[in-house]
Parts: structure tokens; C-alpha cells; sequence
């Protein structure tokens, strides 16, 4: 098997956090939060502290694996191992259709903001020259991946303490707007304005928040100490559900809950308001769109990588783990860079409901990944009880978002499109079992045939 354990890595656990940080901090936070709350008003709090626990009970399962036994296939290579050639197959091309959409998710996003300077340019050409610039980071290799995400990610980490800080200026009076500070819901029915069909239709968009701890995975291959790799993911998880609640919470705090619209994020849309901040918006949404170019860009590295160690395991065609004269896969990333020329493609036809179709779509194949990475930990590494009753925690928050797309009709078309790449997977997948059931006899034959008969006495 091609999935050799990792040689020796150079990372410390905090750059592993920090490149986590880099990977998971995007427009699923900055433009899916502004959703969200649209769904939930102030109990979307509620939807992104469980779907924070969710992540942290998923990567916990995916770390040990890690720790235990470093593979350049990271969940696919344990699925692999816990459940045969299927298994493997199956969550790589999962993972692979996942990646396309939150990319083109990503693009979309990106576009949105950049249309906050330009409204009168269409969403499609900025998706084109983001796609472009995401290609030109992946040419750069794994090293220059790293430094450029670890960078970002720090960019991303000051743009939510930038707004955190002006946001508690303004609540204190330090800071004067036109508007007055909405305040804490007083009764229940504020908290809910929508009911519990409103909190349970945004936590798809709460893990989408979360999504990225597959590329912690994947890069935890490069850990100088391969048994930091839990430690290293619980970390930056709880510090991102810290920040998550109290910058959302003081957004609900600023403003209305009218004034939240899902083609603006809501860090500035609370920040609108104040006249003497009138440079502030701008900033932040440089941020937003750093930040959102960064977690592209790390979808876009880690599905070519995922695309070769596939081909190097025969899970997908062999051409693809080649390497051309710039000692990347090019044949790999050609085949991504197809998925973002869709992406852009759809921008031009269906620019008004890509985002939240997409988003949906995205949040629920990654989803689908986490629960055969829950499935595979029992099987490869110790489980005690609590951690069994972790798993199954784990898996009923995984459960309730998925379920809660159908309590929206505007994220049902994702769940539609997820189910569909899912068919279209599992029946590749039965396909390719039974062509290898006959390449198998086929050997055997062949094997039995050419054996020299020994000489009858």
C-alpha cells in the first residue's frame, strides 16, 4: 500500500494549531454566521457551541489515529484500514466532492465581499481571478503552503480581535454610532425568534464553521512529535469556540437582527453604524477576504494531496500521483482546477442562491466523512467508555445538522446535491468492487495456469 506511515516532520504542536487556525477560519465563519443568525437570531450561540464540541469529539477520534500511526492519507487511510478498499475509495472521493464545493462555496463568498467596493461588477470575474491567485499558492509546495497559511492565520486571528475590541468600545460608550446598541434578548421568544426549527436549520451552518480539521489531519504527518497531534487540535478548537461565541454574541449585541443579510458579514455589518469608524468596514472586509483566500487555498492543497495519495493507493487513476517539470502533480491539481472552472460557471449562471446551496452541499459531505471517521476510531485504536460516550454525542450532533436542512427549504436543494454525489460515489464504488473481485480471479487463473504441473510417477 502506497500510504507508507510519515517520515519524520519538522512541525511543533503550535504551528500545527496555527496552521489549523489558517485552514479552518474562512468565509464558513465570516459569511455562513451572518446565515445563521438570520436562522436562529441569538441562539445561533447555541448551534456553534455544539458544533464546536461535535469538531473537538471528531479530531480527538482522527488525532489518536494520527498519533498512533502517521499516514499521508490521514482519514481515508484509517477508514481504509477499519473497513477494507471500499471504505477508502469511498471517503477520499467524499472528501475529494466535498472540497469542490466548499471551494466553490469559498469563491463565491470571496466574490460577495469583494462586490462590498465594487457592486457593479459581476460575481464570476472575481471568482476567476481568486481561483487564479489559489493556483499560484499551491504551485508554491508544501512549505510555502505552510508559511503562507500560518501567516494568514494570524492576519485572521487580529481581524476578530480588531472587531472584539471595538465591538466592547462601542457597548461602553467609548465609541458612538448612529444606531443604538440592540442589546441582550430580555424574554425566550427573543432568544428563539424563530422557534427550535431556526436553531436546528443553522447548525449545518455552525459546523461548516468547523470545517477544515480534515487538513490538520493530513499535515499532522509532518509533526516533529506525531503524539502532539490531539493535543495540538483540542487546543485550537477551544480557542476557536472562544472566539466564535463572544464576536458573534457581540454582533447580536450591536445591531438589529433585521440588519443581517447573507450577502454581507455580520462583523460588519455591526460595524456600519459608526460614523467616526467609517474606515474600520473596509479593513475588516480586507480581512474577511485574506481570511477566505487562505482557507480556499488550504481546500486547494489538500485535495491535490488527497487526489495523489488516492492514486498512489489505486483508488484512483495511477497519472495522477505524476509529477511534471514543476515536481508537482499537475495532472492532480488539473482535475481540482476543473472543479473551481465549475465553481465559476455557476457564479455566472446562479449568482443570487449559489452561496447557501453550496455552503449546505459542502457542510453536509464533510459531515459525512466525520461520521466514518467516528466508525473507524474503535477499530484501530483504544476506546474506553467515555470515549464511547463521546463518539455517540459526536454522531447526534452530526445528526441533527444533517437532519436540519430539511428545516429550511433554502438549504434542501444542498441536501439534495449531497445525496446525489453520494449515489454517484457508492455506486462507483460498488463498480470498482466487482472489477477487482475479477482482476483478482482473473490473477488467480492466470497464476494456476502458469504453474509447472509436477511429474506423475
Amino acid at each position: 500500500m502506497a500510504n507508507k506511515s510519515a517520515e519524520k516532520g519538522d512541525l511543533l504542536w503550535w504551528q500545527l494549531s496555527l496552521l489549523g487556525i489558517g485552514s479552518i477560519i474562512g468565509t464558513g465563519f465570516f459569511l455562513g454566521s451572518s446565515i445563521a443568525i438570520q436562522m436562529a437570531g441569538p441562539s445561533v450561540l447555541i448551534a456553534y457551541l455544539l458544533a464546536g464540541t461535535g469538531a473537538i469529539i471528531v479530531y480527538d477520534s482522527l488525532g489518536r489515529m494520527s498519533a498512533q500511526d502517521p499516514q499521508k492519507g490521514s482519514f481515508r487511510s484509517y477508514a481504509k484500514k477499519a473497513f477494507g478498499p471500499w471504505a477508502g475509495f469511498s471517503s477520499g472521493w467524499v472528501y475529494w466532492s466535498a472540497e469542490m464545493l466548499i471551494m466553490g462555496s469559498q469563491l463565491t463568498a470571496l466574490s460577495i465581499f469583494t462586490k462590498f467596493w465594487f457592486p457593479s461588477i459581476p460575481l464570476w470575474v472575481f471568482s476567476s481571478i481568486y481561483a487564479v491567485l489559489g493556483i499560484i499558492v499551491v504551485l508554491l509546495g508544501s512549505k510555502g503552503f505552510e508559511k503562507v497559511e500560518n501567516i494568514l492565520g494570524v492576519i485572521k486571528i487580529s481581524a476578530i480581535l480588531m472587531f472584539i475590541i471595538i465591538a466592547l468600545l462601542a457597548i461602553f460608550g467609548v465609541i458612538g454610532g448612529n444606531a443604538s446598541i440592540s442589546g441582550l434578548p430580555d424574554t425566550f421568544r427573543e432568544y428563539l425568534p424563530k422557534g427550535f426549527l431556526g436553531l436546528w436549520g443553522a447548525l449545518i451552518f455552525g459546523f461548516y464553521g468547523f470545517g477544515g480539521i480534515e487538513v490538520m489531519g493530513i499535515m499532522a504527518t509532518r509533526l516533529k512529535n506525531k503524539e502532539d497531534a490531539p493535543k495540538a487540535g483540542k487546543i485550537m478548537l477551544v480557542t476557536l469556540i472562544i472566539i466564535y461565541l463572544i464576536s458573534i454574541g457581540l454582533a447580536i449585541t450591536l445591531v438589529p437582527l433585521s440588519d443581517f443579510n447573507d450577502k454581507q458579514s455580520p462583523f460588519v455589518t455591526a460595524l456600519h453604524n459608526y460614523d467616526n469608524l467609517k474606515f474600520v468596514p473596509h479593513v475588516f472586509n480586507g480581512a474577511l477576504i485574506i481570511a477566505g483566500f487562505s482557507t480556499m487555498s488550504a481546500s486547494l492543497f489538500a485535495v491535490t494531496t488527497m487526489l495523489v495519495t488516492m492514486a498512489e493507493d489505486s483508488d484512483a487513476p495511477k497519472k495522477l500521483a505524476q509529477k511534471g517539470k514543476l515536481k508537482i502533480p499537475t495532472l492532480a491539481l488539473a482535475l481540482t482546477v476543473s472543479g473551481l472552472a465549475t465553481s465559476v460557471i455557476l457564479a455566472l449562471v446562479m449568482p443570487d442562491s449559489l452561496y447557501k446551496y453550496i455552503t449546505t452541499a459542502a457542510s453536509l459531505m464533510l459531515l459525512y466523512n466525520w461520521i466514518l471517521v467516528l466508525f473507524s476510531a474503535p477499530r484501530l485504536i483504544h476506546i474506553t467508555h467515555f470515549d464511547q460516550i463521546k463518539r455517540y454525542l459526536g454522531m447526534a450532533f452530526i445528526f441533527l445538522a444533517i437532519t436540519g436542512t430539511l428545516a429550511d427549504k433554502s438549504t434542501r436543494p444542498g441536501l439534495f446535491v449531497s445525496l446525489a454525489f453520494l449515489l454517484i460515489i457508492s455506486t462507483a464504488t460498488i463498480i470498482l468492487h466487482f472489477v477487482r473481485i475479477k482482476q483478482r480471479a482473473k490473477k488467480l487463473r492466470n497464476h494456476r495456469i502458469s504453474k509447472p504441473r509436477k511429474p506423475r510417477r
